[in-house]
């Protein structure tokens, strides 16, 4: 049984993937800053999971820290949760910026250094960044999602420099960047759009990876995608 800590676990992937987890007999403690949909989710899991409002922007690291010490160890971080900014380059704001940078390459950064204690006891930690293929290099791109695609290419360099510099804590860190998923926030942001994979199925391969991909990979960037685009 491994101790799990996922963000954006209230809808979509995070939530399909922290389900399975629980059901899989993992302690898990599943944060997003709906806390109506984290209780739904509680109802679904039972006893292994457990929750907190957190918000990504604003952060409440005391309340996040009394929920990390009883476990004693986090095992694996999945840093999830993300803020899809679709808007043309040159409409894009200071604010705009902030909110696409702060959910997507900030809160998780600071996510990762408030949670050191925790990965370094586990003796063998696994951090998960999910990111997008459109911050993947060299992938196709799209008119509108700059911004977001900008802070995810971010996260994606932080893992590969992170996983350099802990690479004797024994600290793993990887990151998955994602094709089109169906899940809410996909069809928010392009309404009639039918993506290959539903967010159960992915779900279901980040919870395997989040458990056992640190025993394969390191510091690796890796595509999730059935199409090319």
């Amino acid at each position: 049984m491994k101790n799990i800590i996922i963000t954006g676990a209230s809808r979509g992937i995070g939530y399909d993937a922290a389900l399975q987890l629980a059901r899989q007999g993992h302690r898990v403690l599943a944060l997003s800053r709906n806390e109506e949909n984290l209780k739904a989710l509680k109802k679904e899991a039972g006893e292994t999971l457990d929750y907190l409002a957190f918000d990504l922007l604003n952060p409440d690291e005391e309340a996040l820290l009394e929920k990390a010490r009883p476990m004693g160890r986090v095992d694996v971080l999945v840093n999830n949760a993300g803020y899809l900014l679709k808007k043309p380059f040159e409409e894009i704001n200071k604010k705009d910026w902030g909110r696409a940078f702060g959910v997507n390459f900030f809160g998780p950064s600071r996510l990762i250094q408030l949670l050191q204690p925790f990965l370094e006891k586990s003796g063998g930690a696994h951090i998960l960044n999910i990111s997008s293929m459109g911050g993947f290099q060299g992938s196709a791109k799209f008119p509108g999602l700059l911004g977001y695609s900008a802070s995810k290419a971010a996260i994606a360099n932080l893992t590969e420099c992170l996983a350099e510099e802990w690479k004797e804590k024994n600290v793993a860190c990887n990151c998955l960047c994602l094709g089109a998923v169906q899940t809410e926030m996909l069809a928010e942001a392009f309404p009639g759009l039918q993506a290959p994979v539903s967010s159960e199925k992915m779900g279901g391969f980040i919870a395997y990876f989040a458990a056992e991909g640190h025993h394969f990979f390191n510091g690796k960037v890796l595509p999730v995608s059935v199409s090319t685009p």
